[in-house]
């Protein structure tokens, strides 16, 4: 697979973190690989699907914001292929728990080798970035056990849901910042860290990660709707089916609270909480849910979380990197238009 740096806004530093980009890929692909072939054709299976690298990309353009020198280096990109094989073995997990039938557009991994498989294979991706941490000394272990342990929070509290009382819509963007936007923060905070850029500035990138981690997560929940399954690699509504509420359908419950619901909004209400096993009841309410205004509220919940995430890069100064940081947090949510 030949991976080049997304449009960043700076085509010169595109062109210095492409062939990162490329060693990184050569890296995943052999950290995925090394057991017998039944092992290695299920622990290989997302990463040969493929994927936008964001996670690598981001790394890489956060160690644009210390030594030159080591903005490259092998400790960078050692960083950078365990938070993708993070990431990855995270997926394997999701879709057991989700029950997902697709992921990028091929098969998923429970779907074809099963539940106790692919929740095997997701842990030995795990070991594997857990090993390439390692080699990074003692304080990037304990960040990256402490995302970790964020991942499988997150993961966890989605399961139990909210207390009695509690906002959901708080509660949910609290799982997404612990299941997505952990691990984004972490993808940004190795870059900077590792190639010299200093706490402060790792702190800073660190904040803007996780908070265009979660804007980068609302925006899929509009895209899960919005998008065929044949442009998302995904089954359009499926957390739906499972009877997990994402952000469009939590906003239409909050309205509902508070006594707002307009006629659509009560009718979709009622199709979720009814029988959704068959495909043709899933169609209709995902076809509901595109047509009704809550999209686009949400859509706007995502542009707003997008540009909080660009005003924590104020500290920093100008320059390739800020600029691509900017055009990287634009590029979470242009999706939508």
């Amino acid at each position: 697979m030949t991976v080049s740096a997304p449009d960043l806004s700076a085509p010169d530093l595109e062109s210095r973190i492409t062939p990162g980009l490329e060693v990184v890929e050569r890296r995943l692909r052999e950290a995925v690989s090394g057991s017998r072939d039944l092992v290695d054709e299920l622990t290989s299976h997302l990463a040969r699907a493929g994927g936008k690298r964001l996670r690598p990309v981001l790394t890489l353009v956060c160690a644009q914001l210390g030594d030159p020198g080591l903005a490259l280096s092998e400790r960078v990109i050692t960083g950078a292929t365990a938070v993708e094989l993070t990431h990855l073995a995270s997926l394997y997990h999701d879709d057991v728990m989700d029950s997902a039938p697709t992921r990028r557009g091929v098969p998923s991994a429970q779907h074809l080798w099963g539940n106790n498989r692919a929740i095997l294979a997701g842990d030995v991706l795990f070991a594997r970035a857990s090993v390439l941490i390692a080699a990074l000394g003692p304080e990037l272990v304990a960040h990256h056990a402490k995302t970790f342990e964020r991942l499988c929070i997150g993961q966890l509290n989605e399961t139990f849901g909210p207390l009695e009382g509690e906002d959901r819509v708080a509660f949910y963007i609290r799982v997404l910042a612990d299941k997505t936007g952990s691990l984004v923060a972490s993808a940004a905070h190795f870059g900077a860290w590792l190639s010299g850029a200093g706490e402060e500035t790792a702190r800073i990138v660190s904040a803007f990660g996780e908070e265009i981690g979660v804007a980068f997560q609302i925006a899929d929940d509009v895209l899960d709707l919005a998008s065929t399954g044949e442009t998302s690699g995904k089954t359009p509504g499926t957390d739906l089916r499972e009877g997990v509420d994402t952000l469009p359908v939590l906003l239409l419950r909050r309205r509902e609270a508070e006594g707002r619901i307009d006629e659509d909004g009560a009718r979709i209400l009622a199709a979720l909480d009814a029988d959704l096993s068959s495909d043709e009841a899933l169609d209709r309410v995902v076809s509901a849910l595109r047509a009704h205004d809550v999209l686009e509220e949400t859509r706007q919940l995502a542009r707003e979380r997008a540009e909080r995430a660009i005003g924590l890069l104020d500290p920093l100064p100008e320059g390739e990197a800020k600029t691509a940081l900017v055009a990287f947090a634009h590029l979470m949510v242009d999706r939508l238009a």
